[in-house]
């Protein structure tokens, strides 16, 4: 079922607290033309920690519609409140929606036994229609679901078989295989790692839910088909020329203060929504406490988009066409990111 691109879908905003919904729906059809198998709405992508239920609903709703069957809708309803988690999960049931992404419980830091006891065994029983994907992604939650409590739900539970995988650990992955066997789909959850995941043949990966299809999605459906069909060095080829674009997810610099030098670390979705707003896409700003990139921060991300315009110019190719958009005039005049960092 999970198998090729997914897209974790960047919420576009109007201002500081609105949702850009006309925005959301040219993103929608964005990456519909581009062929992805799937959109995940509200996931950690879409800022869901920091946009209120009401609103969470709706953009879930507006993209379901929009797909129309044209592609999966994951809904996004992972909390570290198993009874929000319930709420959520029962208003896209009510929709009709098939999928749905599972964040491991952020801050609170529940057990591996307990995020399948408390957590996750209860939304699979009260909901056997929906497949859940559990999200496990420690360095964001500081908790994680372990590959042995992953297995066993695979097992007692028909609709478990498949996890976005965001550890970066390769070993867990591949005891993520050993446990669960081969009709279970592991999903990449970092971009970078998606070529090696899917080639390796302890891990096995079928695809990969991304942020970087967010503005190229026809490019990294194409580099997962490719890998699908056993095609490694076209796999390779796509994954070299997104490779500049991969390097953006999370930008880390090391800027001065009055009191010494600091790293800050720009984290998704900051960078990739600061160069969506640079390319002419929806987007607006982060909401808080996200805020800025610096000037340092921003420079790498213009130095990377350039890379991809440059040598390899197909991979964005996309935007022009959908958006009208002159991608050497946003790339190379200041006028389109004067204002998308901390001066």
């Amino acid at each position: 079922m999970f198998k090729g691109c997914f897209t974790a879908l960047i919420t576009p905003m109007k201002g500081s607290c609105e949702i850009d919904f006309s925005g959301l729906k040219a993103l929608v059809q964005f990456q519909v033309e581009g062929g992805i198998k799937g959109l995940l709405v509200m996931g950690t992508t879409g800022e869901s920690a920091t946009i209120n239920w009401g609103d969470h609903k709706k953009a879930i709703e507006r993209v379901h519609d929009e797909l129309n069957s044209k592609a999966l809708t994951i809904a996004g309803t992972g909390s570290n409140s198993t009874e929000e988690a319930m709420e959520g999960t029962t208003f896209a049931d009510e929709l009709g929606i098939k999928a749905a992404l599972l964040v491991d419980p952020y801050y609170n830091g529940p057990s591996s036994l307990e995020i399948r006891k408390e957590y996750i065994e209860p939304m699979s029983c009260h909901f056997p229609e929906i497949q859940f994907i559990p999200y496990v992604i420690p360095g964001r939650t500081g908790t994680q679901l372990l590959p042995q409590d992953l297995a066993i739900l695979h097992a007692n539970q028909g609709n478990l078989n498949a996890v976005k995988e965001a550890t970066g650990d390769l070993a867990n992955m591949a005891l993520t295989r050993k446990f669960c066997g081969d009709d279970f789909d592991i999903l990449s959850g970092d971009d970078d790692k998606t070529y090696e995941m899917m080639t390796s043949q302890q891990i096995k990966a079928s695809g990969v839910i991304s942020v970087v299809s967010n503005f190229a999605p026809a490019a990294v459906q194409e580099m997962t088909q490719a890998l699908l069909e056993g095609n490694a060095r076209k796999g390779l080829e796509v994954a070299k020329a997104l490779d500049p674009l991969f390097k953006i997810v999370t930008v880390k610099t090391e800027e001065d203060s009055p009191y010494g030098a600091r790293a800050v670390k720009a984290r998704n979705p900051l960078p990739c929504k600061t160069l969506m707003n640079i390319l002419g896409l929806p987007s607006g700003p982060c909401r808080q406490p996200l805020g800025k990139m610096t000037e340092a921060g921003l420079k790498i991300v213009l130095e990377q988009a350039r890379r991809v315009y440059e040598s390899n110019p197909w991979v964005l190719e996309p935007v022009v066409d959908f958006f009208g958009v002159d991608l050497k005039e946003r790339l190379y005049k200041r006028q389109y990111w004067k204002d998308l960092h901390y001066v």
